[in-house]
């Protein structure tokens, strides 16, 4: 019988995060962006800023957590990474400060397509949950790709829902609609049904 849990990700988790990353966004995001875009992703410059993120976060309140799933070995299928908002988590129009101190913004959420419906999202969701409120946060965003419907799903099914803030990535000249989405924290929010897709913003 397979098990499933979250663990706060090591430094030797780096290459399998990017591994995952790669592997997730080629696989969900390839009706979505330039095929070539996403052939030229270095595996090895992402591994190293993992490495990183996980050796020297920004602050003690950044958090990468990677899902595991344990039966006869046991194998990453999934990470989340979040910490307070900065430039990334802006709407065009918002100035830097908008979303203040107490709002976490998830940058990943991704588990590996195949292992996917298993609930490793909603337990990568789940352990954030329980991080932010001591971190001292009573909100959460996320921005999602308007076509990527798993995880718009994923997330409302969660209690998330969009706030109104909208953006365009531009991709190659391509340009690629993105919606934000939000929770409050304070409340207890539902199990989600589904599992996350891909979620990158």
């Amino acid at each position: 019988m397979a098990l499933g849990y979250v663990r706060p990700a090591r430094p030797e988790d780096a290459g399998e995060i990017a591994r995952i990353q790669l592997s997730t966004w080629r696989t969900a995001y390839r009706r979505l962006l330039p095929r070539h875009v996403l052939d030229q992703l270095d595996e090895d410059w992402m591994a190293q800023q993992w490495r990183e993120a996980v050796v020297s976060p920004p602050s003690d309140r950044h958090r990468l957590l990677v899902a595991v799933e344990q039966a006869d070995e046991s194998y990453l299928v999934g990470f989340l990474a979040a910490g307070p908002p900065d430039e990334v988590a802006l709407a065009p129009s918002e100035e830097p400060g908008t979303l203040g101190d107490n709002v976490a913004a998830i940058t990943d959420l991704l588990v590996e397509p195949r292992w996917g419906r298993r609930g490793h999202g909603s337990r990568l969701l789940s352990a954030a949950v329980d991080l932010w409120r001591p971190d001292g946060f009573d909100t959460a965003v996320a921005w999602a790709y308007q076509q990527d419907k798993a995880t718009i799903n994923f997330l409302t099914s969660a209690g998330w829902q969009p706030d109104g803030a909208t953006r365009s990535l531009d991709v190659e000249d391509l340009l690629v609609p993105q919606a934000r989405l939000h929770v409050s924290l304070i409340e207890e929010s539902t199990e989600p049904d589904g599992e996350a897709g891909a979620l990158d913003g």
